[in-house]
């Protein structure tokens, strides 16, 4: 009997989806964000409480979601659990804008690190061309890595993890740079008329967000190798390796600078690098961003098919995004297809950029609804509950808290950003015609 051309068999490891839970977190944020936080914060007191408070509450997330895909492991976990939880028209509507934003994110990020590793290369590639060309051909490497197999692909994820995370503890070296300004006093620039619940919770939005991402980790349910142990095995490794390096990190920009100087830098790792590393500074940042583009696109095409799958397997999409090759374990139309749509992109980018700014508060709904299906799973298992896995504590209490914590961020960005929420939220409600259409189509 031939294997079932549908069927997801596990390849994924608890070492493998850590590094795949490092990269989905860890984009080039951690790069820029920090600026931005302590402009918002206006003091170091408000800095680093904002980055510890954001640490802890998405270490909540992780034992959250480590119990959920514990005892769920779909493929496509994402949309599928909210569609079984809730409905598959409020999963839809949530996961399309995730979708559009992810796979247009791998087309911006690729520019980006092109931008920043095309000086290395010779002078012909210095031009808009050039970046470009570099562009296309990272993305179209991927493809083929992933198309050989989920297993080259998270192979391929553990060597850009385990780079990143060497050139970042570099970077950390910096800790003990002894001529750095943070240990000296400083001013606080918070505005005359913010206090310090304000500014704590405008600081807090960013920091969120750079934390953003080891969700999307549910996804690959249906490819983790004994989901009931190693999907708690690997969030737990990659979350606590993200808030260590994020902390190390932080104070290491506040202690090489100081506070003035990071609040008013663009690029914050990159004028560390400068003054750590002198001439050698600039390349190593480049080298750490186009790694961590690397990671990210990566990951993107390796998350993204399985929420294909989910929706093929609803019959929102046609089957054969649902096929999968038996001996590889890839969804060759669907990887296909996605790379197709992310170089379009490329020639659309700065709309797509928008929209990927636009959808942040509807991002804070999507994580709260993912979270909430921990509610109703346990509600329905409550009578014989079987499952032997992890379980996180504190039930009902400490789960209530961290999704009246998302609600609150997904209020801050709309009274912060309501011109950008408008449009998000339209893209939300835009996905009801759209998942009926796409029902109609797929059947």
């Amino acid at each position: 009997m031939s294997p079932d051309p549908d069927k997801i068999r596990p390849q994924i490891g608890p070492f493998d989806l850590g590094m795949i839970v490092i990269s989905l977190v860890i984009g080039i944020g951690i790069f820029r964000t920090p600026a931005i936080v302590a402009k918002q914060a206006g003091s170091p007191e408000i800095f680093f409480s904002a980055w510890i408070a954001g640490g802890v509450v998405s270490l909540i997330g992780a034992f959250f979601f480590a119990e959920i895909g514990s005892r769920h492991h779909f493929p496509g976990g994402f949309y599928k659990l909210i569609s079984t939880a809730f409905h598959p028209l409020y999963a839809f509507m949530i996961n399309w804008v995730i979708v559009l934003t992810y796979g247009a994110g791998m087309a911006g990020v690729a520019l980006i690190g092109s931008e920043y590793v095309n000086p290395l290369l010779p002078a012909f590639a210095h031009g808009p061309i050039g970046i470009r060309g570099t562009a296309i051909v990272t993305l179209l490497f991927f493809y083929v890595v992933n198309m050989l197999g989920i297993k080259s692909g998270s192979r391929t994820q553990n060597i850009l993890s385990s780079l990143k995370i060497l050139m970042m503890l570099a970077l950390c070296t910096g800790i003990f740079y002894s001529d750095g300004p943070g240990s000296q006093s400083v001013t606080e620039t918070m505005p005359a008329n913010a206090n310090w619940f304000t500014a704590f919770g405008a600081s807090l939005i960013a920091v969120f967000y750079t934390f953003g991402g080891y969700q999307q980790v549910l996804n690959f349910g249906a490819d983790i190798k004994d989901p009931v142990l190693n999907t708690p095995r690997g969030i737990f490794l990659g979350m606590f390796l993200v808030l260590g390096l994020y902390l190390a990190l932080n104070y290491t920009y506040y202690h090489v600078l100081g506070f003035e100087a990071l609040s008013h830098s663009s690029l914050i790792a990159a004028d560390v690098a400068r003054v750590l590393f002198g001439p050698w500074g600039e390349i190593f940042f480049s080298l750490a961003i186009f790694l961590s583009v690397l990671g990210f696109i990566n990951a993107t095409m390796l998350s993204l098919p399985r929420v294909y799958y989910a929706l093929a397997d609803d019959r929102i999409l046609p089957q054969i995004f649902k096929k999968v090759n038996a001996k590889t374990q890839v969804q060759e139309f669907a990887l296909t297809f996605l790379i197709v749509t992310t170089l379009l992109s490329l020639w659309a980018l700065d709309t797509f950029e928008q929209i990927v700014n636009y959808v942040m508060s509807v991002d804070s709904i999507a994580l709260a609804s993912a979270a909430a299906t921990l509610f109703v799973f346990r509600k329905q298992a409550a009578k014989n509950d079987t499952h032997t896995g992890f379980k996180i504590a504190g039930y009902p209490f400490l789960p209530a808290l961290f999704v009246l914590f998302l609600l609150a961020i997904a209020v801050n960005v709309i009274v912060t950003d309501p011109y950008a929420a408008v449009i998000g939220w339209a893209l939300f409600l835009g996905g009801a015609p759209l998942f009926y259409i796409l029902q109609r189509l797929g059947k």
